[in-house]
């Protein structure tokens, strides 16, 4: 199939309820909602909910380590809420700003070329609204914390701002996507302290050395395609070596949860979240070699179960100390 013009739409644009590639299957965007509202849904990545639930993880297992320090039975429930929200809202406002930026780039690949924007669903200018108002929501989230949190939430934009530009000049876009998306991990525990320590700092390196590693995953999907298009990706850089450059960072995401873990005053219950955390990802690792594009998508979506299980491990940690100090 010839490539299209970069910024022209397709010559037979799909039609708003066309699935994209890497979209749930029969997802209720692609079926029942209604056909003038799925470019938005779309374009805020409804349909592909790993996204906000990758962005979502940090903030939890930040949120279940602060319980842990502070002798709290579990994470805040409030906060849990307040943080999915913003996940989901803000996860779609930086796609859109994402897809705005990368149009062009969009067409060239087979992958994104079916997206709002570059198969003319959408204009520019409506996408830039939506946008708009979707980190309009996302404030009114961020001010219902403290305003240590509030600030910590503004200044996580600057990285947002400029990642859909690494992309066109680094060989690692995938570490700048990792500050952005591992943000959470800072704010999950400034939300209860209002201030960062040891433990906030520890877990917001492991979300970004697992962003890394599971990005790359999903990066091997576009390889021949980013070629062609001059897009740099960590899984070209990487190359031949991309499945022991993902164990590497993998393994330094599970060390860096252990020392967040132990700093914060974990028990048993919390390194066991990290131990199947540690095996989800050792599982992972052992199926990339020769994976296809479809396999390396399902791997890199199963993350957010490994995601949970270390989640769970802090928050049941902190249950546990709780019942025993009865």
């Amino acid at each position: 199939m010839p490539i299209p013009t970069p910024g022209a739409p397709l010559p037979h644009p799909p039609g708003s309820d066309a699935p994209l590639p890497d979209a749930l299957t029969g997802h209720w965007v692609d079926t029942r909602a209604p056909r003038r509202l799925r470019p938005y849904l779309k374009l805020a990545r409804i349909e592909r909910p790993i996204g906000w639930q990758l962005l979502l993880l940090p903030c939890w297992w930040a949120a279940g380590l602060a319980a842990i320090a502070d002798g709290q039975p579990f994470p805040d429930p409030w906060h849990c809420l307040l943080f999915l929200i913003g996940a989901v809202v803000m996860r779609g406002a930086g796609c859109t700003f994402n897809d705005i930026i990368d149009r062009k780039l969009d067409a060239q690949v087979a992958r994104t070329r079916g997206r709002p924007l570059p198969s003319g669903q959408i204009t520019t200018k409506a996408a830039a609204v939506f946008m708009v108002a979707l980190s309009l929501v996302g404030f009114v989230v961020l001010l219902q914390f403290n305003a240590f949190t509030i600030a910590a939430g503004i200044a996580s934009l600057a990285i947002v701002a400029v990642y859909p530009f690494m992309k066109r000049i680094t060989q690692m876009p995938q570490f700048v996507l990792g500050l952005a998306f591992s943000w959470g991990g800072l704010l999950g525990w400034s939300a209860v302290f209002g201030s960062l320590s040891a433990p906030a700092y520890l877990i917001y390196a492991a979300a970004i050395v697992w962003t890394v590693g599971y990005d790359t995953i999903y990066a091997m999907q576009d390889i021949e395609d980013d070629v062609i298009a001059g897009i740099k990706s960590s899984a070209r850089y990487f190359g031949e070596h991309g499945r022991e450059a993902i164990a590497a960072c993998f393994a330094l995401a599970v060390v860096l949860a252990g020392l967040a873990a132990w700093s914060a005053g974990g028990g048993p219950v919390a390194f066991a979240g990290v131990a199947a955390f540690a095996g989800h990802l050792g599982w992972q690792v052992s199926k990339l070699k020769g994976a296809s594009a479809q396999v390396a998508l399902s791997l890199f979506r199963s993350n957010w179960h490994a995601g949970l299980l270390l989640a769970a491990g802090f928050a049941l940690d902190a249950l546990a100390r709780s019942l025993t100090s009865i």
